[in-house]
């Protein structure tokens, strides 16, 4: 079948996209042909401001539209616990709780030396610095529990050894609303040592 240049090349554009294949790029490119010159044009800018406006926090890494993030220039925010994520998805997901109420450190990744990613890869260096800068009570590492992110886990409790400050990490274990008997056993022994005790 013989395409259009043009929608070929938005085909190939779009498919560059994480998780959209051809099929998923033609029907996005279908429907963007449809859409007014109005609604395409928005589209365009949304796109476009996403590179031109969106920069990442001077002291936390998160997304962010001026120097400092939503997170870091609110004053209500308790700048003595940090909490330590790989990545900008993370501080998304711990933000919609509204439960935290302190501040984030965004690594951009996680130790993983058969990638070639070690600790000057990613931004420990920096939270290095902040931790000197703040002295922070409590670091809470919410990682995810893979092999990368559990040496990057170990890596930085040991830098923080001689800081004087609390480190912990999220508890992991069994999610709500699963059965138990369907739950493989590095999560059941996890499960069983973040347990906590029914007051």
């Amino acid at each position: 079948m013989v395409i259009a240049e043009p929608l070929e090349i938005a085909i190939q554009e779009l498919s560059k996209l994480p998780g959209i294949g051809r099929k998923t790029a033609l029907r996005l490119s279908l429907f963007i042909l449809r859409q007014s010159d109005d609604d395409v044009s928005k589209l365009v800018e949304a796109i476009s401001n996403l590179k031109t406006k969106v920069k990442f926090c001077r002291e936390c890494f998160n997304l962010a539209t001026e120097d400092l993030c939503p997170v870091c220039s609110d004053p209500n925010r308790d700048s003595k616990i940090f909490c330590v994520v790989e990545d900008i998805n993370d501080v998304i997901a711990i933000e919609k709780t509204n439960e935290f109420k302190g501040l984030y450190h965004v690594l951009g990744g996680v130790l993983s030396p058969l990638e070639g990613i070690g600790p000057n890869e990613i931004r420990i260096k920096e939270l290095l610095l902040r931790v000197e800068k703040l002295s922070p009570v409590e670091i809470i590492l919410a990682l995810n529990p893979s092999t990368e992110g559990e040496a990057t886990s170990l890596y930085i409790a040991n830098l923080m050894k001689n800081k004087n400050v609390k480190v912990t990490r999220i508890a992991r274990g069994i999610p709500i609303g699963s059965d138990l008997e369907f739950v493989d056993e590095a999560t059941v022994v996890r499960a069983l040592e973040g347990r906590i005790q029914i007051k």
